[in-house]
């Protein structure tokens, strides 16, 4: 059968002939097929989203949230089997695709959870006789735009808040992970959820452009690249009152000092170089090494690197899969030999595999291995200051202290995640206070995220939440309300409230 969108409670081949497969990385096997979403499929869902907005701010944020529980319930319950789907889908290993699904019932869990807690300020007024306070209303109308690296995850990290909070939305999942995107259509179907408040629509760019475009989104939450979202948010800036929270890639580092416990400091780079792939938007591209402890650390990073298990993805032996498409593997090999180009030496070069490396029944999967290499800095190479997205990682020595090390951390137009390995807790709050990040891990690998903390960066890599508790800001606007309990105007500041006129 051929997949269609949901469009105002209602499955529909919409507007366009057009389709398109989804296809699985690890082995070439198309999933599904589903419709191309059309400009006119993006009209159709942004007038149901539009219709139906005062209807469901009518209802308390209590109500809204118990649409959402069903779908908690649901993502528990189907755990293993979701966890597969997001594997075979974007081609995650099996731990990473059901912890795709936990993180999502976590978000749902936190945002139905706060519909019971307060939401607001009171805020003292300087008159006695004043009441001050602030109140969150709802935006209206949401366009969510996803990437395929956590596609039950970050829907739900868009979607949850906006519906609590009483937005309606408009949500066009990555073209790669389509079936996942049909999966929590169906969920919200399920959930009974009334008719145009949530809206799907497949589709590629053209589709996420015109929800971007639309005058009647208030709201666009975008997680992707940073040349996307940059787009996105510079088409948002021109209509006055429309607001965009883009959060997008990065070229993130970790700083291994002097004072670094190496068990840590290995395994935390490793995890962060390699899980999913190098496909994660906090995944590290630089290791900066201390050079007291540089020439260890290089030897046994080296070491687990030669051995990662890249396997098939449905395999809980495997540590990473496969690429999410042809594509981006050449994108990958291209940065590598761009690398083999600026570096001192390298290091792991695994960019190609024999066929005796890939799993049977894979042959047509999107294999690439881990490629390390070292280089001397410069602020002017481009393999360390350009974002791969995949298992590319460079080793960078550095001499001298730890304001050296994050000077050297922030050389680089991104500002998403990075990590500091030391047991001297003076390094680890210099760091704290001076690395150019909005997620920081100390003694971790740079990667995760729990939903109730927020998840953006600074610099090239967001301009807002569009994820996670911080989404709140994004999808409410906050009303100062100030109420007078006296029978007399007085004002603050000293103001005079006192009308004179020619007859005083």
């Amino acid at each position: 059968m051929t997949y269609q969108h949901y469009i105002d409670g209602e499955w529909t081949d919409g507007h366009g002939a057009d389709t398109f497969e989804s296809t699985n990385p690890a082995t070439g096997e198309t999933l599904g097929e589903f419709r191309r979403g059309t400009t006119d499929d993006v009209d159709d869902a942004v007038a149901a989203a539009d219709a139906v907005e005062d209807e469901w701010q009518s209802l308390s944020r209590i109500e809204r949230a118990e649409y959402l529980w069903d779908i908690y319930h649901e993502l528990k319950d189907r755990h293993q089997e979701l966890g597969e789907v997001v594997t075979k889908e974007c081609g995650k290993e099996i731990s990473e695709g059901k912890a795709d699904v936990a993180e999502a019932w976590h978000m749902v869990e936190w945002a139905a959870g706060d519909a019971r807690h307060p939401s607001g300020d009171v805020v003292p007024s300087e008159i006695a006789d004043k009441d001050a306070y602030m109140r969150r209303k709802p935006r209206g109308v949401v366009g969510c735009i996803t990437p395929w690296n956590f596609p039950v995850a970050i829907p739900f990290w868009h979607m949850a808040v906006a519906l609590v909070e009483g937005n309606t939305v408009v949500w066009k999942p990555a073209e790669q992970t389509p079936w996942c995107g049909q999966i929590i259509a169906e969920m919200f179907e399920d959930a009974g959820i009334p008719d145009g408040v949530f809206n799907m629509v497949q589709g590629f760019g053209d589709a996420g452009a015109r929800i971007v475009d639309d005058d009647r989104v208030d709201t666009v939450l975008f997680t992707g690249s940073a040349e996307v979202g940059q787009e996105v948010a510079q088409k948002v800036a021109e209509s006055p009152g429309k607001l965009a929270a883009c959060e997008m890639g990065g070229k993130n580092g970790i700083v291994v000092t002097e004072e670094a416990d190496l068990d840590i400091a290995v395994h935390s780079a490793v995890m962060s170089s390699f899980k999913t792939t190098g496909q994660r938007c906090v995944s590290s591209e630089r290791l900066i090494v201390h050079e007291d402890v540089y020439d260890e650390f290089k030897e046994r990073y080296v070491e687990v690197a030669e051995k990662v298990a890249v396997g098939d993805p449905l395999d809980e032996g495997t540590f990473m899969g496969p690429a999410i498409e042809p594509e981006h593997v050449e994108k990958i090999q291209k940065y590598n030999e761009l690398a083999r180009e600026e570096a001192k030496n390298v290091l792991v070069d695994r960019t190609e595999f024999e066929a005796d490396e890939i799993p049977e029944g894979h042959e047509d999967g999107n294999w690439v291995g881990p490629f390390v290499y070292e280089v001397d800095y410069s602020p002017d190479l481009r393999s360390i200051k350009e974002e791969v997205f995949g298992p590319h990682v460079a080793l960078i020595e550095y001499s001298g202290d730890i304001e050296r090390a994050v000077e050297i951390h922030n050389d680089t137009p991104y500002g998403l995640a990075g990590a500091v390995i030391s047991e001297d807790y003076r390094q680890i709050n210099y760091y704290r206070d001076n690395a150019e990040v909005g997620l920081a891990y100390g003694n971790l690998p740079c990667i995760g995220a729990e939903v109730q903390l927020p998840f953006g960066g600074v610099k090239k890599s967001g301009n807002g939440y569009p994820s996670a508790r911080e989404v709140i800001e994004a999808v409410t606007e906050r009303t100062a309300w100030t109420l007078n309990n006296s029978k007399d105007i007085q004002m603050a500041q000293g103001l005079s409230a006192d009308i004179k006129t020619e007859d005083d």
